[in-house]
């Protein structure tokens, strides 16, 4: 199975990539999700990472709150894989693309089959990274005197072959989007050099830059009950911080230029 044949101009797919852990991928995954799912899309999301489960736990916990609490919260339709079955793959990514217009696939940070044809089929590629030249180096390398960009990495190539494979099969384009994760605790110096080599990456290669979400204790500490920073009422009033953090992710959210559903264009 090479491209999605869902027969449907409707269904917008986001895949979330990243071949290195910790770097806030399934979390900015899950408010992604449910962000869109907030708005009143039909959202489906897909987790690929069978060992680490995130996203799809997140949800199960969200659905367990909503139960418990007899509460009704945005909520996207979901499945795991089982990380070797191509029959099982394609069954559940038939199922979670029918009526839905937004597909959220969160991957493992790993090279992995099945992530490599989620970022084939993606309409925009979300990578997650922190600014770190550790991290950058997932997508492209330095010099390390003169901190200028030598060459792509192995997963910008990847990207790139990923992007010619869907031009040639239907004529699409991958919207590729680089999310620069937990910026306010960068040292200033360091921050600088490593924005200047993602924006020197970027028009080579071909990606957007856009901010995502900092480190704050608060996403860790509503993972147990699947809440997010949309769920205010359900964890009482929201400090300052927390303010700070529902605005970082509507600037995301807004950063992503994601369409609007076919269903809102026609209302």
């Amino acid at each position: 199975m090479d491209v999605l044949g869902n027969g449907s101009d409707r269904l917008h797919v986001i895949v979330f990539a990243n071949e290195k852990g910790g770097t806030g991928k399934s979390t900015t995954a899950v408010h992604t999700a449910i962000a869109l799912a907030a708005r009143g899309a039909r959202v489906s999301a897909f987790d690929l990472d069978h060992r680490q489960r995130t996203l799809g736990r997140y949800l199960d916990n969200r659905a367990i709150t909503m139960e418990r609490s007899g509460r009704t919260l945005p909520m996207p339709r979901h499945a795991t894989h089982d990380g070797e079955s191509m029959s099982v793959f394609e069954e559940k990514l038939e199922e979670l693309s029918r009526d839905a217009d937004y597909l959220v696939i969160d991957t493992p940070g790993r090279d992995d089959e099945f992530a490599r044809i989620a970022i084939t089929n993606a309409d925009t590629l979300v990578t997650p990274m922190n600014d770190s030249f550790v991290d950058f180096d997932l997508i492209g390398q330095v010099d390390p005197d003169s901190f200028k960009v030598t060459r792509p990495s192995f997963y910008s190539e990847l990207v790139w072959q990923s992007r010619t494979k869907r031009a040639k099969a239907d004529g699409s384009t991958i919207d590729w989007v680089v999310l620069r994760n937990r910026l306010q605790y960068v040292e200033a110096r360091n921050m600088r050099r490593v924005s200047e080599a993602i924006d020197a990456l970027a028009k080579r290669v071909g990606f957007r830059v856009i901010s995502g979400l900092s480190e704050r204790v608060i996403y860790r500490e509503l993972f147990p009950k699947g809440l997010t920073m949309l769920d205010a009422k359900e964890f009482g009033s929201m400090g300052l911080s927390h303010v700070a953090a529902r605005q970082e992710l509507r600037e995301m959210m807004a950063g992503l230029s994601l369409p609007e559903p076919a269903m809102a264009k026609t209302a």
